[in-house]
């Protein structure tokens, strides 16, 4: 659903996403094909900026399509883009490209999730490590960084928790700012209070892996070893749709020869 944040018309929203791109008024209106002078007009409600103009910025501003809407909403024009759920059957295409993808993946975890951390689809890596977990986190909808950050969930068997939550948080935080979404703020707000586990207190960070320096890899015990991932998230080019826009794949890359000879054992 597209909402408006409250304020005076669409100046002020777009002023906010110029500010949060760091992107100057002049070089906004190089990028659009206008003048800064006409940026300011729109920014301070002087000008009522047309249908084309406030995509042109949108775009240039790199806005995701549900704040596109509300971008239009706020001009008060009509919204653009559609949001079909993903149970509609025009989406039948999108979940059987979506689930060959994960089940080739596998035995590497793999999951994808929407605009607010909901797991839409995950394969049995996802599965394997998440086996054990309590029912109050495996109840649909299941959401990523509960999962992942609740102190009955994953956080136990993570090794470096510290860094990989810290990592997890900025994530959340950077959708929050523009965003303006009421469910994201909750969600931030829940999963950043979550206590760190009593492992985790006492638990020393393991240092990067040697063959990772180059990212931030995932070490999280299962079944007595310790497995190290590196994370990669894929969003599809050119939507059309504000659900397809906000769906994200993420995958688990083994980050060792380890990780790799133990999951492939678990085929055989």
């Amino acid at each position: 659903m597209t909402t408006v944040a409250p304020g005076n018309g669409v100046g002020p929203l777009l002023r906010d996403w110029r500010r949060q791109r760091r992107i100057s008024q002049l070089e906004l209106a190089l990028r659009a094909g206008s003048s800064a002078r006409h940026i300011s007009f729109i920014e301070t409600g002087r000008a009522r900026p047309s249908d084309e103009m406030v995509l042109r910025l949108a775009e240039h501003l790199d806005v995701p399509l549900r704040e596109r809407n509300a971008l239009l909403l706020a001009a008060g024009h009509a919204p653009r883009y559609t949001e079909t759920v993903l149970d509609d059957p025009s989406m039948g295409a999108l979940h059987e490209g979506i689930g060959r993808l994960l089940r080739g993946y596998e035995p590497y975890p793999a999951l994808v999730v929407d605009g607010r951390y909901d797991i839409v689809a995950a394969n049995s890596g996802i599965a394997m490590l998440t086996a054990g977990l309590p029912d109050l986190l495996l109840t649909p909808p299941l959401n990523a960084m509960r999962l992942t950050l609740h102190p009955r969930g994953l956080a136990p068997r993570i090794r470096n928790l510290r860094q990989w939550r810290e990592h997890l948080l900025h994530q959340l935080e950077r959708r929050l700012a523009p965003a303006r979404s009421p469910a994201l703020r909750e969600l931030y707000e829940e999963v950043a209070a979550y206590p760190l586990p009593a492992s985790a207190e006492t638990r020393e960070e393991l240092p990067p892996a040697p063959v990772a320096r180059f990212a931030l890899p995932l070490e999280i015990e299962h079944d007595g070893r310790v497995l190290s991932f590196l994370s990669s998230i894929s969003t599809f080019n050119t939507p059309m749709d504000v659900t397809v826009a906000e769906l994200a794949i993420e995958t688990f890359l083994p980050a060792d020869p380890a990780t790799v000879a133990y999951l492939r054992s678990l085929e055989s």
